[in-house]
């Protein structure tokens, strides 16, 4: 047997008190509550857009796998997302800068 002591009523004070400075408080007129609470919606939100990645990444494998182009439908979908006018622009500028460089 060990000679040493153990204070338990000690010990689980340190513990309350642990846990007391991990609880949110206002400090500085931050509302530690209120902080806390978008933090974790932050973290939600960054793992659920980590899923999100993995499925995407998933899709432009199998389109690669039936024979399609990932790069080319990257640039698609990237296409998409501009509204026409931005499109046509974008697309303009391409075509002048390919003609003016000897690609046409």
């Amino acid at each position: 047997m060990s000679d040493v002591a153990v204070d338990y009523e000690s010990a689980e004070t340190n513990e309350e008190a642990v846990k007391q400075d991990n609880e949110p408080k206002e400090v500085g007129g931050v509302a530690g509550d209120r902080l806390r609470s978008f933090v974790e919606r932050i973290e939600r939100l960054e793992e659920e857009k980590a899923h999100l990645a993995e499925d995407i990444k998933e899709v432009y494998a199998e389109l690669k796998g039936v024979g399609f182009d990932a790069k080319t439908v990257r640039k698609i979908v990237s296409l998409r997302k501009m509204d026409h006018e931005k499109r046509r622009e974008t697309e303009e500028l391409l075509d002048l800068y390919k003609t003016a460089i000897g690609m046409v």
